[in-house]
């Protein structure tokens, strides 16, 4: 077997297979790589040994079979048995569902998982997007603190047990997303320095010292991450990729990072044969990020919403502290800027930045579903004090907004039939003293909001995590079967009528109407009302619905009510919405 390393900054390079080491050469063509053969088959152990140093894993390895500190192994990605071809699932049309291995169910493992992919199916899901899988210490953990960015986490099922499931969720008819981290790698079996150059100190993220894309030595840097990204969608055979934070990627070079990551990614989807996508989470509100390349923009598929997260937030719960002060100002006023201009702030004032922010949506050639929309996600959830989501009320009146809203939409597992159970921040660190410094760190950020420490959940406690695993007893019994048929409805109807699927452009762009505490969404023959006030509201309609309104149907509703009357006033429940269908054009 060839064994490959580029390590610049060594004098002497080995591979310990066994009890043996081997040298490595200088590569003649490539400077700072080193090679050699040795006989090693699948599921070897290697490691390499830099001047005479301990053993370190490969920071190209497939696999950990130890956890990140221990040696690496060889993986046969050709070995494994793919049971039926697979021609992908492209993003337009799409509704996403965001969930965690390691607490979608109890056990934890991609295998117990596959286990449940019939029920998204029949929720209507089109594409699983998977939380980090990169091996991280401990067996428990968000991800989001991942090293050995080629590599399976083992306690989740390792290579094998990921191709499984994306294997399985493809025999539904499911596509898979992958979330991977490019702007930091975890504090803790982080190997990659005395390697070479990966991380600068001349930028800095919240996480340290940056990923070197621009200082000297980036060529490879950004090599190792791009071929990292494409061997997930090419190795595993995933759909797409959701890039984390991608804001904090600093890079200064006339070609940014994210840019050369999407020219490979669609090289590679050309090749394949199939689409492959991009999602960018990015709080920057820069339409470049998804802007074409020939446009100027840096080609990224579709990127995360925030601000129609907090517009809703705001709405259905109250909140105005941090972020969601300008939200709370007049929410259903900024709900209604997201469902037509996407972000709130585009331009304008942001008082938790203290400057203006974002930029405008050119609508008239942007398509709509390169923005996702949700009312929950793992970081809404889990950066809570508790992890509280909302209740099934306040998720019944999100449903209706963001099923039928232009934008891609993308549910957190469990909110389909709102789940009791909370979801919480938890790790598994070996170091104690990291592990001490993780759980001051996390109740010391939560006392500034008058929190007591001991009501903050420890993130070390296994009971953290086990709180925050799935009930799947629950969508069996009301209230959660209720909410459950609600989502099912909607999807449904937003995949039988195209004027709802947000595959076409912003433009036209939504007609929004607000009467009290009453929104109104009109797109095409289709009009969702949303009462988000505690009391019954009348709220007279407009066009074929007030002028026709005998041709106005009810399509989906929460709790079931009339359509509207012959005067064009239709009345709704506290607390309720509804879908409507008109059969005149106009």
């Amino acid at each position: 077997m060839l064994f490959e390393v580029w390590a610049p900054n060594a004098a002497r390079v080995e591979v310990l297979t066994g009890d043996r080491t081997r040298p490595l050469a200088p590569d003649p063509v490539r400077g700072g790589w080193w090679r050699t053969e040795a006989p090693v088959g699948p599921d070897g152990r290697y490691a390499y040994v830099l001047d005479g140093g301990p053993p370190l894993p490969d920071p190209r390895s497939r696999r950990q079979p130890d956890g990140p500190d221990g040696a690496s192994a060889v993986v046969d990605h050709d070995a494994f048995d793919w049971t039926l071809p697979w021609d992908g699932r492209p993003l337009p049309g799409a509704v996403l569902y965001e969930l965690h291995i390691g607490t979608f169910t109890r056990e934890g493992t991609f295998d117990a998982a596959i286990g449940r992919l019939p029920q998204l199916a029949a929720l209507g899901i089109t594409h699983v997007e998977l939380m980090p899988v990169c091996p991280f210490p401990g067996t428990h953990g968000w991800g989001y603190e991942g090293v050995s960015l080629w590599a399976v986490h083992e306690s989740y099922g390792g290579p094998d047990g990921l191709k499984r499931f994306v294997d399985a969720a493809h025999a539904h008819g499911l596509g898979v997303v992958l979330d991977v981290v490019h702007n930091h790698l975890g504090p803790s079996g982080n190997h990659l320095p005395p390697f070479g150059p990966y991380f600068t100190d001349r930028h800095h993220t919240p996480w340290g010292d940056a990923v070197n894309l621009d200082a000297p030595g980036s060529d490879e840097v950004r090599a190792f991450l791009i071929g990292s990204a494409l061997a997930w969608l090419r190795d595993y055979h995933l759909d797409g990729l959701r890039l984390d934070a991608v804001h904090a990627l600093v890079d200064t070079r006339a070609l940014h990072f994210l840019e050369e990551l999407s020219a490979a990614v669609d090289a590679l989807s050309d090749s394949l044969g199939r689409p492959l996508f991009l999602i960018a989470e990015s709080d920057l509100n820069d339409p470049r990020t998804t802007t074409p390349h020939e446009a100027g923009g840096l080609g990224l598929t579709a990127q995360w919403n925030d601000d129609l997260h907090h517009c809703l937030h705001t709405a259905l719960t109250g909140e105005s502290q941090g972020y969601y002060a300008d939200f709370a100002r007049e929410p259903l006023t900024a709900l209604a800027k997201t469902l037509t201009r996407v972000f709130f702030h585009d331009g304008t004032y942001s008082s938790f930045r203290g400057r203006r922010h974002g930029r405008p949506v050119d609508r008239a050639t942007t398509p709509a579903h390169r923005f996702l929309g949700y009312s929950q996600t793992h970081d809404q959830i889990g950066n809570r004090a508790t992890g509280d989501r909302l209740t099934p009320e306040q998720l019944a009146l999100a449903a209706a907004v963001v099923l039928t809203s232009p934008f891609t939409p993308m549910l957190f597992m469990g909110e389909e039939w709102g789940a009791a159970t909370p979801w919480q921040f938890f790790t598994d660190h070996d170091d104690p003293d990291l592990a001490a410094a993780i759980t001051r760190g996390r109740r010391r950020e939560f006392a500034g909001h008058g929190w007591a420490a001991e009501d903050v959940p420890d993130p070390q406690d296994p009971a953290t995590r086990l709180r925050s695993c799935l009930d799947w007893s629950e969508p069996d019994r009301d209230p959660h079967a209720r909410l459950l048929g609600w989502y099912r409805e909607l999807i449904a109807l937003r995949r039988a009528e195209p004027e709802l699927s947000g595959a076409g452009l912003l433009t036209p762009p939504p007609d929004i109407g607000i009467t009290g505490e009453v929104l109104t969404v009109r797109r095409g023959r289709f009009l969702t009302a949303v009462n988000f006030a505690d009391g019954p509201a009348a709220v007279p309609l407009t066009g074929p619905f007030a002028a026709e309104p005998e041709g106005t149907a009810v399509a989906a509703a929460w709790p079931p009510c009339e359509p509207p009357g012959p005067d064009g006033v239709l009345h709704l429940a506290a607390r309720a919405a509804v879908v409507l269908r008109s059969t005149v054009d106009g």
